[in-house]
């Protein structure tokens, strides 16, 4: 383990930050209506970078209005998909033009390495370019052969539509790709937005909505309200919200679902993970040991998909242990804006805590730790990347969701026992195997019941496969076609055209 110095960000996100906390709404920035605020907290320092507004139910009721009449404008409504995808393009433009501006103000406010900032800026540009080629291809179906016939006929149709004003909950955890996750979909849809960003993380959130405008997004289409629990749940519960997409905690996506039921609400819910990564005995260990310890500490273990039950097979169990324990030894922790770091901070104090308290839980349930295992002593809320063996499968850190660099090794004896293993689990998000045998590889992945399964890597995405989870991490898909379709309503049309 290394820690660093930290460095500062450049000018334009200084600006930024003293400005007067906003919210976004209709095309501009309004005051919160409750006048309140609350302070945005670096996690690599502890210390407060900026001020945001907090909005409530009168301020998401205002993006819901603002939102709604953008629907129903002729500016919108009536753009062609051509056109909708030139937006789109323009507004992918606009955030490369201010990819290192939108990469510092991630880095402080979320603490992540500022290599992964800088990739979820570019993946979001290419994500609003894929979908822009989406909205080009949106079709319906003729079925007026199947409808007509017996002395009728019909000229029948499919159109799809838009869903309407869709209310956007995105994590803390990668604020900007959550954000554009959601974002580029509904928009290429012909859908408008409000998006409540998490309370740990609204900066980017605030200034991707600004570029929105810059790059031509008609007012009221793309807003954001920032703010707590309060002010997301008014959101879910507002009867003008035709469709709420939220990423976050499995308790929370519950809460989401019973809310959206009092509307019958159209809901996507991407969760929370404890997935399995597995390797073999017949794995190449050059790429196996450091996939398997890129899988659960990339981004300090903030991740929904993070590989945190590693199981291995037990005559390479040691070796795989002792390697992904010596990455763990070896990662440079702190600052993000340092390119030299690997790990950043925990989102929050009561983040770091939460993760110390499963440490000293796995370790009164009898565990020993190999790597790691303390919190550093420095301002900021970090924590050492940290490798756990000899728990049994009953213990609360295998089985409870730590979002956190900590993952707990197992043995295994073949892939009767490792897919019962793998599937041991209330979640169903990702899975990794890594294996040189192929028949091995495709068994095993028919046998897990997860939406992801990644063969000799992991935590691969690209807009064009789906990506979701069985159980209880998650309903519906984001990405892919079907990503694009849960921001879609089809209409059937049946036109008489008289008797034959």
């Amino acid at each position: 383990m290394v820690v660093d110095s930290t460095s500062g960000p450049g000018p334009s996100v200084s600006r930024f930050l003293v400005r007067d906390p906003a919210l976004w709404i209709g095309g501009k920035c309004v005051a919160a209506e409750s006048g309140e605020d609350f302070e945005v907290i670096d996690p690599a320092s502890g210390r407060p970078i900026a001020v945001a507004a907090r909005g409530g139910a009168a301020d998401i009721d205002k993006a819901v209005r603002a939102a709604r009449t953008a629907f129903e404008a002729a500016a919108w409504r009536d753009l062609s998909a051509g056109s909708r995808a030139q937006l789109l393009w323009r507004y992918a433009d606009v955030i490369e033009a201010h990819a290192q501006e939108l990469a510092e103000l991630e880095v402080l406010n979320n603490g992540m390495p500022i290599g992964f900032a800088q990739w979820s800026i570019a993946a979001s540009a290419n994500w609003l370019r894929h979908y822009a080629g989406l909205a080009g291809r949106l079709a319906g179906r003729h079925n007026s052969a199947a409808v007509s016939g017996d002395g009728q006929r019909f000229h029948a149709y499919t159109a799809p539509e838009p869903v309407g004003v869709v209310g956007l909950i995105t994590p803390w955890n990668g604020p900007i790709a959550g954000f554009m996750i959601k974002v580029a979909p509904a928009l290429a849809a012909g859908c408008t937005c409000i998006v409540k960003p998490a309370e740990n993380t609204p900066l980017t959130a605030l200034r991707l909505a600004e570029l929105a405008s810059q790059a031509g997004i008609p007012d009221g289409v793309l807003n954001v309200v920032t703010g707590f629990g309060d002010a997301g749940a008014a959101l879910v519960d507002h009867p003008g919200v035709d469709k709420i997409s939220f990423t976050g905690s499995t308790e929370t996506g519950k809460s989401v679902l019973r809310a959206a039921a009092n509307h019958i609400k159209r809901t996507t819910l991407e969760l929370g993970g404890k997935s399995p990564c597995i390797v073999f005995d017949d794995a190449d260990m050059d790429r196996a040991i450091p996939g398997a310890a890129q899988a659960i500490f990339a981004n300090s273990g903030q991740v929904c998909f993070a590989g945190s039950r590693l199981y291995v097979q037990r005559a390479s169990f040691d070796r795989v242990v002792e390697g992904v324990a010596a990455i763990a030894a070896s990662l440079r922790i702190g600052s993000g804006l340092d390119t030299g770091n690997a790990v950043g901070p925990m989102i929050s104090d009561r983040q770091r805590q939460r993760v110390v308290d499963y440490i000293a839980m796995g370790k009164a349930e009898g565990g020993e730790v190999v790597a790691g295992g303390r919190p550093l002593d420095r301002d900021g809320f970090f924590i050492e990347p940290t490798v756990f063996t000899n728990l049994a499968s009953s213990a609360r850190i295998v089985r409870e969701e730590i979002f956190g660099p900590v993952v707990v090794a197992t043995p295994f004896d073949d892939l009767e026992e490792v897919a019962a293993l793998g599937n041991d689990t209330n979640y169903g998000l990702g899975a990794g195997i890594f294996t040189s045998h192929l028949a091995k590889a495709h068994s095993l992945a028919a046998r897990l019941r997860a939406g992801n399964v990644w063969v000799n890597c992991y935590g691969v995405t690209h807009p064009a496969m789906p990506f979701g989870g069985f159980k209880e991490s998650g309903l519906g898909r984001e990405f892919g076609e079907e990503g694009f379709a849960a921001f879609l309503e089809t209409k059937s049309v049946f036109v008489d055209l008289g008797g034959l």
